[in-house]
């Protein structure tokens, strides 16, 4: 009678029996719960060497796969009022030939070796004269090695249609991003800046105060102008207050643009310690210098091979066959784009002008003319930056439905978070189950050895272990040491004296 019963229960109401009697077993609920917490550490404890293992062989392929071209996804707008490339531009050939005059004059100034004071009055003239608010600001940056001067010049074009509490800015830097800043004048990307100024103010349809910049050396006037802008002060940065000012930044753009000409548009958009402008600014300048200027955009200065014959070319190492093979050619470029943002990534710097901004989350990148005999110029990047403003006029509230975590594998590729950091999750756990061990094993030694570790006899009794206070002292000492060693020679290596001789010791040596 009992069997027939069991055989009426429909199967599928048996198996749902057999689960909630797995996971609510009858009897003392914590016991159990306990007890399979202990073969869940006993079956982890007995398999640790194969667990690590596991773990961080999947972690460092799943970082090796991160550029394969199947994975990830195409870039897309996430901030439909943005509409990035849906107005026609104005900018023209009478706006070039505008920016050509001021290029003459600035290749005048360079050749005159201008002082930074005659250079930034000149421009602060120049923004008067057509009828901008403009003025200069002069800063010292003091360093361990050396002091520098600078004065920058600046200039707002007033909202006629809101009240000024919201702003953009246009900027460039006297000294390009080449060689870090190392000497190549951005004399196009300040002529640039110039002719906008004038093209800009002719048109009424700004919601946002506009603001051009055109800060002194590299990075050092940028970071004086924002500092005094958003009232923060730094050690060594010696700094006028800004007589002019406008309202809350939102976006910015920094134009470097050092060659005659250029043949692609490169993005840098890394700033201080990891900080990333939100998606949605990179995307709509891509498709802005894509679909509307009609320029091939690249990131940083990294040629694309499957579309440049200059950049196609196979490492030496490389059989030619396999390298020709479309996917390998792709996971090689994205490759190096991941590469070079981690980098800028782990050391904490930014890529360019623009990642000053971040810090005061302003959203920024700096568009970069690749040097090139052509076939693009002036009439190129004045319309890109007309476009991108427009597009940032039309804003709401801050950018914020896009991501700003994410690695660009190319300018229409990107990883989100959840493709990538499992990479770094999987290895960390791993050291993370290596470090338990070690502090565990610790505490235990063998019967036949001594607390220092040699053997007291050579009987072959059973293996017994027992505990014993763990060596923390002597780790925290030495750790301590090693801390005051290693501050000791950074303040050594980054001394005036040791940086001003250290050729000569190195002779020594």
């Amino acid at each position: 009678m009992n069997n027939d019963a069991v055989e009426t229960v429909p199967k599928f109401k048996r198996v749902l029996q057999k689960l909630k009697t797995a996971l609510r077993p009858d009897g003392n609920i914590h016991e159990k719960r306990i007890r399979r917490r202990l073969k869940l550490v006993n079956l982890i404890t007995r398999r640790l060497k194969t667990l690590k293992i596991v773990l961080f062989i999947a972690g460092y392929l799943w970082m090796v796969l991160i550029p394969f071209p199947h994975l990830g996804r195409g870039t897309y707008i996430d901030e439909n009022a943005l509409q990035p490339g849906q107005v026609n531009t104005q900018w023209n050939w009478g706006d070039v030939h505008v920016a050509d005059r001021y290029l003459e004059q600035l290749e005048h100034i360079r050749d005159a070796n201008y002082t930074s004071v005659q250079r930034a009055n000149w421009l602060r003239e120049e923004f008067g004269k057509l009828g901008l608010s403009s003025s200069t600001q002069k800063y010292t940056f003091a360093t361990s090695t050396s002091n520098s001067t600078g004065t920058n010049a600046y200039a707002i074009i007033a909202s006629p249609r809101h009240s000024g509490v919201e702003a953009m800015v246009i900027s460039a830097s006297w000294l390009s991003r080449i060689d870090e800043g190392q000497g190549m004048i951005n004399i196009r990307g300040v002529s640039t800046v110039l002719a906008l100024a004038g093209f800009l103010k002719r048109y009424s349809y700004w919601g946002k105060d506009i603001v051009l910049v055109i800060s002194d050396d590299y990075l050092e006037g940028m970071q004086a102008w924002l500092g005094e802008y958003h009232g923060v002060s730094q050690s060594g940065l010696n700094a006028e207050p800004l007589k002019l000012t406008s309202g809350v930044i939102w976006t910015a753009l920094n134009i470097d643009y050092p060659g005659h000409s250029f043949s692609h548009l490169g993005i840098f958009f890394e700033g201080l310690n990891g900080r990333l402008p939100n998606q949605d600014l990179v995307n709509s300048v891509e498709r802005i210098a894509r679909w509307t200027a009609r320029v091939p955009v690249i990131l940083y200065d990294h040629l694309d091979p499957r579309e440049d014959a200059s950049a196609n070319a196979a490492f030496s190492w490389m059989p030619k066959a396999l390298y020709d093979i479309g996917d390998v050619k792709t996971y090689l470029y994205q490759a190096r784009n991941v590469i070079r943002n981690v980098g800028y990534q782990y050391n904490g710097r930014g890529s360019g002008v623009h990642g000053l901004f971040h810090q005061f989350r302003i959203d920024a990148i700096t568009i970069f003319a690749v040097p090139a005999t052509g076939p693009h110029g002036f009439h190129a990047i004045g319309s890109i930056v007309e476009s991108t403003l427009r597009t940032m006029n039309n804003m709401l509230e801050r950018l914020h439905a896009s991501f700003f975590f994410y690695i660009l594998t190319s300018p229409q590729r990107f990883l989100k978070i959840g493709l990538f950091l499992p990479s770094a999750i999987l290895i960390s756990v791993a050291m993370m189950f290596h470090g338990l061990s070690t502090w565990v094993d610790a505490a235990w030694v063998q019967e036949g050895i001594s607390d220092e570790g040699t053997e007291k006899s050579s009987t072959s009794t059973p293996i017994k272990w027992r505990q014993r206070s763990r060596p923390v002292i002597q780790v925290v000492c030495i750790m301590a040491a090693t801390h005051i060693l290693g501050f000791g020679l950074f303040k050594l290596v980054s001394s005036a004296p040791f940086i001003n001789n250290y050729k000569a010791l190195l002779d020594f040596l």
